[in-house]
């Protein structure tokens, strides 16, 4: 008998020995189907937090280059239509694990506990044999249920020197988020059990407010103008009050300090609750550097603050100002996630693994890149509604592009579906296996459905539902406001346009809006408009 046989039981272990025997004594219906004699594939699945595809190059970005997400598209599959069910952080994420819609999950905006006691996508395949593990954001609030190995940010995280919660232990490490999520990641990889099939969820902050590069980025695009987005001075002429009440206007709506780092003063008698509320947030941030790190930083930026301060803009040229310094810093935040998707596509490369492993990149939503003159997310318009969506895996998927719509509620019986384990009826989603083979299914869905619950809120976009087909958009705001918008996105893929109460476009109104209530029958989100959920 071995020594490590003989060794005995540590607390976590004798801990671990019970979970895994009561797990086994109450196997769901769902982990019943018997293990399949194939070999079975690895999964990665690498999300970052409010990544736009408009600043992904392979999706045309005019702003970037992505090379490393480049090379997995290249070797992939690319969606062109994915989209998520509910724009905001938390509910992403829940939509993500469940396969079900926020109504249903529970989580309908980012105020909500998750409910970790239900099914979930990681559980599933921990049943079924595989070896599970967590890294970076979480932010659903109750611990992560389902893996073996987890190690999260705290709500949002921070950018510089941030706390982990590993296993329920919380320390502040030294180092950059996206570098040291990145190195937890392939250090788990490295001493996991080789003999099971993995499933890995590796989660960045980053791009996520309030953008802070890394050292290695912090003078990338300095001095290059950065093209201004065509609607970035939109006026919302044809569309609902909904679009003009919002708070997430670049102009008017950002902090000088935490947003645009331009250092508050110390505080003073005179200073407004708003620049107060900026000089801390700022604060919280900024002294969690070390010493060299805010001479780094002061030494980029102490210098651009003060031409800014010399430059006396205002109006026009200061929200141009402001867009400038806002997606400067956005698109430094992604250089390096790129650069450790590379490290980790590396790692598969030289350990064997690519050939079995399913690698995913997305993000929890899209983002508001000055279109509309906007920051954040929220609304049902296609920046925040349209996410990126790569798979690979070569042992199965041929590199294509694929047309078809899908959505986020999609991806966990998709990797059910791949790794040979039952699907839940009571998941909404569909696996997208045939879509992404080509083998489009007959009744594959023409038609998406969308539903932003959290107003009254931050940013104050108002709630709405809505339908977007191949052609058509339709989205109903409701609460305290009743205003509805019909756009043409093929005609008006900017979405200028308003034509609900076009007499030309009462047909089209009318066909959507049956069709909108079947896919709301089909979800079970029915009824809320009366009692305002």
């Amino acid at each position: 008998m071995s020594t490590l046989m003989n060794a005995p039981l540590t607390r976590r272990d004798l801990l671990r020995r019970i979970s895994v025997a009561a797990l086994a004594s109450t196997v769901p219906a769902w982990a019943s189907r018997a293990v399949p004699t194939r070999k079975r594939p690895n999964i990665l699945f690498m999300m970052t937090d409010d990544h736009g595809s408009q600043a992904i190059s392979c999706y045309g970005s005019r702003l970037n280059r992505t090379p490393y997400i480049d090379r997995l598209a290249g070797e992939g599959v690319r969606f062109t239509n994915s989209f998520c069910t509910n724009a905001v952080c938390a509910p992403s994420r829940a939509v993500l694990l469940t396969g079900k819609h926020s109504h249903v999950n529970g989580v309908t905006d980012n105020a909500v506990v998750f409910d970790g006691s239900q099914p979930t996508f990681p559980k599933m395949l921990q049943a079924a044999g595989y070896e599970t593990a967590l890294f970076g954001k979480w932010h659903l609030k109750s611990d992560p249920t389902g893996f073996d190995h987890w190690s999260i940010l705290p709500g949002q995280g921070n950018y510089y020197n941030p706390d982990f919660v590993t296993m329920g232990m919380r320390t502040r490490r030294a180092g950059y988020v996206s570098d040291l999520i990145t190195d937890d990641c392939l250090s788990w990889l490295k001493r996991r059990n080789g003999d099971k099939p993995f499933c890995v969820l590796l989660h960045h902050k980053a791009p996520h407010r309030n953008w802070m590069p890394d050292a290695r980025h912090i003078a990338m695009y300095e001095g290059e103008e950065q093209p201004l987005p065509e609607t970035f001075f939109d006026d919302y002429a044809t569309r609902s009050d909904a679009a003009r009440l919002q708070e997430m206007r670049i102009a008017d709506h950002m902090f000088m300090g935490y947003d645009l780092k331009l250092t508050p003063p110390d505080s003073s008698a005179a200073e407004t609750p708003a620049e107060r509320t900026d000089r801390l947030y700022w604060r919280s941030e900024y002294d969690r550097m070390t010493p060299v790190e805010q001479e780094q930083w002061n030494a980029a930026y102490g210098p651009r603050n003060e031409a800014f301060r010399r430059s006396g803009l205002t109006g026009e040229a200061l929200a141009r100002w402001k867009y400038q310094r806002y997606i400067r810093d956005y698109l430094r935040c992604i250089a390096s996630v790129d650069d450790n998707i590379g490290r980790v596509l590396d790692y598969l490369d030289s350990s064997g693994l690519a050939e079995d492993t399913i690698v995913v990149y997305t993000s929890d939503q899209g983002f508001y890149l000055g279109e509309h003159g906007w920051f954040d997310k929220r609304f049902m318009y296609e920046e925040a509604l349209r996410i990126p969506l790569i798979i690979r895996y070569p042992a199965l998927l041929a590199p294509r592009v694929v047309p078809e719509m899908v959505q986020n509620i999609d991806f966990a019986p998709t990797f059910l579906d791949l790794a040979g384990v039952n699907v839940p009826s009571a998941m909404q989603g569909r696996s997208i296996r045939d879509v992404a083979q080509g083998n489009v299914p007959p009744d594959w869905r023409k038609a998406i459905y969308y539903h932003y619950y959290e107003y009254p809120g931050v940013h104050a976009v108002r709630r709405h539902y809505g339908i977007r087909t191949e052609r058509y958009k339709l989205i109903h705001f409701y609460y305290d406001i009743d205003a509805w918008e019909l756009y043409d996105v093929v005609a008006d893929p900017h979405e200028l346009r308003n034509i609900y109460n076009d007499p030309a476009c009462a047909g089209i109104v009318e066909t959507l809006k049956a069709r909108m209530a079947s896919l709301q029958s089909e979800c079970g989100d029915t009824g809320f408009e009366k009692g305002n959920r």
